[in-house]
């Protein structure tokens, strides 16, 4: 008769079905803002109208020289430079992305206003109304709850099951709606804390390169010379850790900024959970 009883419950799939999403976004916009900041530093930065003396042959890295303006010295910082700007790119169109989403996910009104309202139904077992506050509030918090509310509903008028049995369904369902929407709030996140730590390491590199260009050219001149060059080659290491660092604080902050958003809609999400086993189990003893 036991295994009988938990059935229902072991049968029990989520009213909420997965969201369709394209994962184009997730690698077709590194390599676009990579050719990007190609583009920048090579046509823009590099534009030989920029320079005293421009490189007639061009390709692929002309070798410019006397840069005209502060713009055409970032050129100067060498090859490095467009995968930071790329970096930079990705950071601001996935931070964009990030924010459209879950703005979208938070749904309308406060959250806890909403948790508030659904409670004021339930305590007056008026379970569609909860459910019409749940349409109403149109964001993540509001799909899990009402996911909980469609089960909810269906276990008051369940004969076959002991009431921890019901609490049980509530809240595999609240549990189970949850893993559908958590992944889709965090998603392309890895791009953003990926970039903190990888945009001052690639900055550390041009870096190394431009003081290596540096001491080149000391070493060449017996240690007196071509001071050009060796400004060229400390210009270098500068534009690049300048960039690197700005673009890694940028990821940083826009990174803590999001996953601030993702705990409140997480931590509304718990409190609906709780709030439906909680009601049921004190009005339907």
């Amino acid at each position: 008769m036991a295994e009988n009883q938990a059935k229902p419950v072991a049968a029990a799939t989520t009213s909420v079905q997965p969201k369709k999403s394209s994962n184009a976004i997730s690698w077709l916009a590194p390599i676009l803002c990579v050719v990007a900041g190609y583009s920048i530093w090579r046509f823009g930065m590099g534009n030989p109208e920029g320079f005293k003396a421009p490189d007639a042959a061009g390709g692929f890295w002309p070798h410019h020289v006397g840069p005209k303006g502060a713009f055409n010295a970032i050129y100067e910082g060498g090859i490095i430079v467009l995968l930071l700007i790329g970096m930079l790119l990705v950071v601001i169109v996935f931070a964009i992305e990030r924010f459209m989403t879950i703005s979208k996910a938070l749904g309308k009104g406060n959250i806890s206003n909403f948790i508030r309202k659904v409670q004021y139904h339930l305590a007056n077992k008026n379970v569609d109304a909860a459910i019409a506050e749940c349409d109403k509030q149109k964001g993540s918090v509001g799909n899990v709850m009402k996911a909980g509310l469609r089960r909810y509903k269906e276990m008051i008028n369940e004969t076959g099951l002991e009431t921890e049995q019901k609490v049980v369904a509530i809240q595999k369902e609240v549990e189970e709606a949850t893993a559908l929407e958590l992944p889709m709030l965090q998603k392309n996140l890895v791009f953003l804390s990926t970039i903190v730590s990888a945009g001052t390491l690639v900055a550390l590199l041009g870096t190394v390169m431009g003081m290596i260009r540096s001491f080149a050219a000391l070493g060449a001149s017996g240690g007196g010379g071509d001071s050009s060059a060796l400004a060229v080659g400390i210009s270098e290491a500068l534009y690049n850790t300048a960039i690197g660092i700005g673009t890694s604080t940028l990821a940083l902050i826009f990174y803590n900024m999001l996953t601030t958003r993702i705990d409140s809609i997480t931590y509304g999400i718990d409190e609906s959970g709780f709030t439906l086993t909680q009601s049921f189990a004190s009005l339907y003893k």
